[in-house]
C-alpha cells in the first residue's frame, strides 16, 4: 500500500473535518443539559425551514383544509402551545419565530411537523390517533420542541461530520462507489441513529411539559402512544428506527408524568373538544 498516496488523499478531508469542528457552535439543551453540536447558524436553519414550508404548500398535490371543524382545533391548540413556549426556557427563540399553522387534508397520512422558524403542519390522517385536543397538544408539543431545540440543525451537523468521515475512509481505503454507499449506511445505523432517538426522547419529555403548561392533560400522551402502538404493529424494531419503540416511549412518559402533572395542576386548563371523525 502506498502510504504517501493515502496521505495525499486524506489530508484535504482531514483539513475540512478540523475546520468544521473548529467553526461549530456548542449549545446545551436548557431542559436536559445535553450538549449539542451545531454547524449551521440559526438564521440559515430558519431559512431552510421557511423554504421547506413554502415548497410543501406550493405542491399541487397538497390540499389545504379550510374546514373549520378540522382547522379550528389545531389552531386553538397551537395558540396555547406557542404561548407556553414563549414563557418557557426557549422563550427568546419562540418569540422570534414567525408562527404559521396549516392543516393538510390527507386522511391517509398520520403525520405532523414543526419547522425551524415556527411553521406547523398537521395532516388530518393523524386525527384518529390524537382523538381530542389533549392528544393534539401532545403531538404538537413534541413537534414544536424539535424546532425550538434545534434538532434539525443538530442532525444536519451530524450528517456533515459523518460525510467528511466517510470521505476520509474512502480516500484511505480507495473504496469503490458501491462500497462507499454500504459503508455510509453502516455508519448511519451505528452512529447517527442513536442521536435520532435522543432527539425523539428529548422532544417527548419537553413536549410533555410544554403541553401541560399550556393547560392540556399530559396523561393523554400515554393514551396517544398506546393508540399509535396499536395502529403500527408492523413498525421496525427499536434498533432499526430513529424513534424509540412505543413501549419505551410509554415507559418514559410514565416516569416524567409526575413532573408534567405538577405543571398541569398550576396551569389554566384548556377547554378540550373531540376531533372530527375521518370519513
Amino acid at each position: 500500500m502506498d502510504f504517501q498516496a493515502i496521505i495525499n488523499r486524506t489530508v484535504p478531508a482531514l483539513t475540512l473535518l478540523v475546520v468544521l469542528i473548529n467553526v461549530a457552535g456548542c449549545a446545551t439543551n436548557p431542559y436536559t443539559n445535553r450538549s449539542q453540536f451545531l454547524l449551521i447558524p440559526e438564521s440559515q436553519e430558519v431559512h431552510m425551514g421557511n423554504q421547506a414550508y413554502a415548497q410543501t404548500l406550493n405542491d399541487p398535490k397538497v390540499v389545504i383544509s379550510n374546514n373549520p371543524e378540522e382547522v379550528q382545533p389545531v389552531r386553538r391548540v397551537a395558540e396555547r402551545i406557542i404561548a407556553a413556549a414563549q414563557r418557557s426556557k426557549y422563550a427568546e427563540r419562540a418569540k422570534s419565530f414567525q408562527w404559521e399553522v396549516t392543516v393538510i387534508k390527507d386522511d391517509k397520512t398520520k403525520n405532523a411537523w414543526a419547522l425551524p422558524g415556527g411553521k406547523i403542519a398537521f395532516y388530518t390522517g393523524i386525527f384518529p390517533e390524537a382523538k381530542n385536543e389533549n392528544g393534539l397538544a401532545a403531538i404538537m408539543g413534541h413537534e414544536v420542541v424539535h424546532a425550538l431545540a434545534r434538532h434539525g440543525a443538530e442532525r444536519v451537523s451530524q450528517h456533515s461530520i459523518a460525510n467528511v468521515g466517510m470521505q476520509i475512509a474512502s480516500a484511505a481505503l480507495d473504496l469503490k462507489p458501491v462500497t462507499q454507499t454500504l459503508a455510509l449506511q453502516a455508519l448511519g445505523i451505528g452512529v447517527l441513529l442513536p442521536f435520532g432517538r435522543s432527539h425523539e426522547s428529548e422532544a417527548d419529555y419537553i413536549g410533555l411539559l410544554l403541553a401541560a403548561e399550556a393547560g392540556y392533560d399530559p396523561r393523554e400522551a400515554i393514551h396517544l402512544w398506546e393508540r399509535m402502538a396499536e395502529s403500527s404493529k408492523d413498525s421496525p424494531p427499536e434498533f432499526l428506527s430513529t424513534h424509540p419503540a412505543h413501549k419505551t416511549r410509554i415507559e418514559n412518559l410514565r416516569q416524567w408524568m409526575p413532573e408534567a402533572m405538577a405543571r398541569y395542576e398550576r396551569a389554566e386548563k384548556a377547554s378540550v373538544s373531540t376531533l372530527p371523525a375521518i370519513k
